[in-house]
């Protein structure tokens, strides 16, 4: 008789006391992949029992940036553990029946007046559970004690609600940062009391700064939110989150979901901290940026384009964008570009100065003297493309020397030290206006 496989369940209960935070992004999609390459399910539930801090626009943050990430799930099966108080008070008076736990009369300082809590019944034990990533993990659960399950009846904290939700929706892999490692011991103990099966645990490696300090805001920005309102793209984030912490074995970079539906392995996660590289990152986005069409590209930009270029000439605009497109990394790049004038040249006749058109060593007169013959050789292109310019004009610059032909040429065109090459210049400002900036720059050689 074949054996009958259990469908494969996972969860994600993130707490709507702040913004998604990219290791809990990176947790989702660890999550998500795992259950929907095995035909299974990711739940969602939001544990918002701490009242004072839990607030609708974390929550409505925290769906915003999965639903941004591409992370879909059955929202009719999500729940919140502030609306559950009476399960978690049937499975506490169950307890208490049993005498696996009990009320415990002290003096709680942190709650005021309160004057009893209610305490798991430890029985003092060896745990051994398997991880996918640590192998096997023994704690001695004496040192835990009588630990704290539940302020009161209708407060039930954090290791008693997670195994109650865990039991009652199926769960059966527990995917999560290892800073909950310390946790498992008190889960299982729980976990057994009421006879809930233990789930399969995988604890992913935390996501550490460069000084392999735990990431925060002094770092940077940790929360997703931030990161697409910067201009990164979701696939590239996905993209970079997924390799955080796990390594597919090859030399493979850059992944499409569907890839990392093919080729994602829990048991390939690595035990050391993942280090968050806002260099990797942005490279990674470039990638998706470079493959990206010229009307997606325009489309994605377009809110981070500031006024002073976004209400001009539609053709010409289209044209800057090709040139904006090789010299950012991220959408909100283009801000400083246009801030630091570097696209002025675009938009009005640069001023030029007489010395900055020379190539090294040359002198007015071979300036003057190539910067002729390039007007003479444009005069006769029909089709004025950045192909044609520079095929017409590249025997002469070679034979000549390129510094001393391009140079000027593209100093006319930009008035910068650095800006794209003059055949691109050229044929994004057209034939009429390269031809009079370049004889400007001929009288001012003169």
């Amino acid at each position: 008789m074949s054996q009958i496989l259990k469908k494969i369940i996972t969860r994600l209960p993130p707490s709507p006391t702040g913004n998604l935070h990219v290791g809990t992004a990176r947790t989702a999609l660890f999550n998500y992949i795992f259950a929907k390459q095995n035909k299974g399910e990711m739940l969602f539930r939001l544990e918002d029992t701490d009242k004072a801090r839990s607030k609708v626009e974390f929550e409505e943050d925290i769906l915003a940036g999965l639903g941004w990430l591409g992370i879909d799930f059955d929202q009719s099966k999500m729940f919140r553990q502030s609306e559950r108080g009476d399960i978690y008070k049937k499975y506490l008076e169950k307890l208490i029946a049993d005498e696996l736990a009990y009320f415990s009369k002290e003096k709680v300082e942190k709650e005021g007046d309160r004057d009893e809590v209610i305490r798991f019944k430890n029985s003092n034990k060896k745990i051994t559970f398997r991880d996918t990533v640590r192998g096997d993990i023994e704690f001695d659960t004496t040192e835990l004690g009588d630990f704290v399950i539940a302020k009161s009846l209708e407060e039930p904290l954090y290791h008693l609600t997670v195994v109650v939700d865990d039991f009652e929706t199926g769960v059966t892999n527990v995917i999560r940062g290892d800073d909950h490692i310390s946790n498992t011991p008190r889960q299982i103990l729980i976990q057994e009391a009421m006879g809930a099966p233990q789930p399969i645990y995988t604890h992913l490696p935390l996501i550490l700064a460069p000084d392999r300090s735990k990431l925060s805001k002094r770092h940077g920005a940790v929360s997703l939110i931030e990161y697409k309102n910067q201009g990164y793209l979701p696939e590239a984030m996905v993209n970079y989150l997924m390799l955080l912490g796990w390594n597919p074995g090859t030399d493979q970079e850059i992944f499409s979901m569907s890839e990392f539906l093919k080729e994602f392995d829990l048991n390939k996660i690595q035990k050391g901290g993942a280090i968050f590289d806002i260099v990797k990152l942005n490279w990674v986005n470039k990638e998706y940026i470079k493959k990206m069409s010229d009307v997606d590209f325009k489309k994605n930009i377009v809110d981070f384009l500031p006024e002073k270029i976004k209400n001009k000439d539609e053709n010409l605009l289209i044209k800057i964008l090709s040139v904006i497109k090789e010299r950012i990394d991220k959408f909100s790049d283009v801000t400083n570009i246009v801030e630091a004038g570097e696209l002025d040249y675009f938009f009005g006749m640069p001023d030029l100065k007489k010395e900055d058109l020379i190539w090294k060593e040359d002198g007015a007169d071979i300036a003057k003297q190539h910067l002729d013959k390039v007007i003479e050789i444009l005069e006769k292109i029909e089709n004025f493309s950045s192909e044609n310019i520079k095929e017409n004009l590249w025997d002469y610059a070679t034979k000549q020397g390129r510094g001393s032909v391009l140079w000027p040429m593209r100093f006319a065109l930009s008035g910068q030290q650095k800006s794209p090459d003059p055949f691109t210049l050229a044929g994004i400002l057209g034939k009429k206006e390269t031809l009079e900036r370049i004889k400007k720059a001929i009288d001012i050689l003169c």
